[in-house]
C-alpha cells in the first residue's frame, strides 16, 4: 500500500495565469485572499460539551444545501511559529452536492481569526487545470470529497477518498479579472462564478500491491511532534469496511512526503484497528484522538488512547462533526461540523477529553 507522486503541473498552472492575465486576472497567492475576505462569521456558543470557542459561518454557508464541511487544518500545521504572516488563520474545506444535475466540486475557506465577536472569510474553488483541443487552457471543479486537509510549509494537501491525495501550493491562488467573459479563454465560465481559484500542483495516487486493499484517504492531519514529522491518513468504515490509520515520514528540507528512488511513499506506521465511523484522527504524544459523528441529529462522540485500546467519551462533540487539527501551543484540537443549520468551527481543550 503506497503512494506515487505525479509530475508536478508546472506548465498548465502557467498557462491558466497566462490566460487570466487577457481579464486582469493574476496570481495573487494566499495574502491576496487574505487581503480581500468577503464574508462574516459570528463567534458563538458551540453546543457540546467539549467545545470552548468557536463560530458559525453566515446564514447562507450554514444552511447551504450544495456545500458541505468536511476537513480543518491551521497555520499551527502550516509551521512551527504556529502564524501566518503574523495571522492566526483557519482553513477549511467542503465538497458540493449536485443539485439539479450540477456540482462545483470542492473548495476551501481561509479564516482569520482576529475580530473578537467576528471573523472574517472567504471561499476559494480547487480546479484542474486542462488543456483543450485548440491548445487554449481552461479549468474544471476538483471533483474529490475533500474529507481532511493539511497546510503544511507552502502545500495544502487534500483527501481524495480511492484517488489518494491532491496537494496544491498556496502560492499558485489565482484571481479571475472577468468572471464569466467568454473572452478569457474558458476560465471565466469554469471558474463557477468564483474570484479566486486554486489549481492542483501535484497528486499522490494511491497504489497497493496484489492482494492488498488499497486505502481509502478519508481524512487527514499533522503529527510533527515525534522524531519523524508524519502526514497521518485514515479511512472512514463501516459494516465491516476497514478502518486503517497509516502515518507517511515527511521530509524536513521540502516539507513534502518522503519517496522512494522510484517515486513511492510508503507508510511509516501502520494500523487496522481504527474506530468504525471515523470522521477524523490525530496524535498528540503518541496519544491518538478519533472523532466520529452520531448522524444528523445526536451528538458525536471522541474516542483516545491507541489503536486496538480506545477509550471513548461519548457525546462530547457536536453534531455532525468531522475532520480533526491540533494546535500545539494552545494544546487544543479542532473540528468543523457539516449539517445544515449545525455547522461551526470550533477548538477544545484537549487536556479536557484525555
Amino acid at each position: 500500500m503506497h503512494l506515487r507522486r505525479s509530475e508536478e503541473r508546472t506548465e498548465l498552472v502557467e498557462g491558466l495565469v497566462a490566460a487570466l492575465s487577457a481579464g486582469r486576472g493574476r496570481r495573487v497567492g494566499l495574502d491576496g485572499v487574505l487581503a480581500d475576505l468577503n464574508r462574516t462569521a459570528d463567534v458563538v456558543r458551540v453546543p457540546a460539551p467539549a467545545a470552548t470557542w468557536g463560530f458559525r459561518w453566515n446564514a447562507q454557508d450554514n444552511d447551504s444545501p450544495r456545500w458541505w464541511p468536511q476537513g480543518i487544518t491551521t497555520s499551527a500545521d502550516h509551521d512551527e511559529s504556529e502564524e501566518y504572516d503574523g495571522r492566526r488563520v483557519v482553513i477549511t474545506s467542503a465538497y458540493s452536492k449536485e443539485i439539479a444535475g450540477l456540482g462545483k466540486g470542492a473548495r476551501i475557506s481561509v479564516v482569520d481569526l482576529a475580530g473578537g465577536k467576528k471573523v472574517r472569510y472567504r471561499h476559494v474553488l480547487l480546479v484542474d487545470v486542462v488543456r483543450r483541443k485548440d491548445g487554449a487552457v481552461d479549468v474544471r471543479p476538483l471533483r474529490v470529497h475533500a474529507g481532511g486537509i493539511v497546510w503544511h510549509r507552502d502545500h495544502l494537501h487534500v483527501a481524495g477518498t480511492a484517488r489518494g491525495i491532491s496537494s496544491f501550493r498556496l502560492d499558485d491562488i489565482v484571481r479571475v479579472g472577468s468572471i464569466g467573459d467568454p473572452r478569457v479563454l474558458g476560465v471565466g465560465r469554469g471558474s463557477l462564478g468564483y474570484r479566486y481559484l486554486l489549481p492542483v500542483r501535484f497528486t499522490y495516487d494511491a497504489f497497493a500491491d496484489e492482494g492488498h486493499e488499497r486505502m481509502r484517504y478519508s481524512f487527514l492531519s499533522l503529527d510533527r511532534r515525534g522524531e519523524v514529522p508524519r502526514l497521518l491518513a485514515g479511512e472512514y468504515g463501516r459494516k465491516g469496511g476497514t478502518t486503517r490509520l497509516v502515518g507517511f515520514g515527511i521530509d524536513p528540507t521540502t516539507g513534502l512526503l518522503r519517496l522512494s528512488d522510484d517515486g513511492h511513499a510508503s507508510p511509516l506506521s501502520l494500523s487496522p484497528q481504527g474506530v468504525e465511523g471515523m470522521q477524523g484522527a490525530t496524535v498528540v504524544d503518541g496519544r491518538w484522538y478519533v472523532s466520529t459523528s452520531a448522524g444528523r441529529y445526536l451528538r458525536g462522540s471522541m474516542y483516545v488512547g491507541r489503536p486496538g485500546s480506545f477509550r471513548r467519551r461519548p457525546l462530547v462533540l457536536p453534531v455532525g462533526v468531522e475532520d480533526l487539527s491540533y494546535w500545539p501551543s494552545r494544546d487544543q484540537l479542532w473540528s468543523v461540523t457539516e449539517y445544515p443549520g449545525r455547522r461551526y468551527v470550533f477548538a477544545m481543550d484537549r487536556e479536557r477529553l484525555s
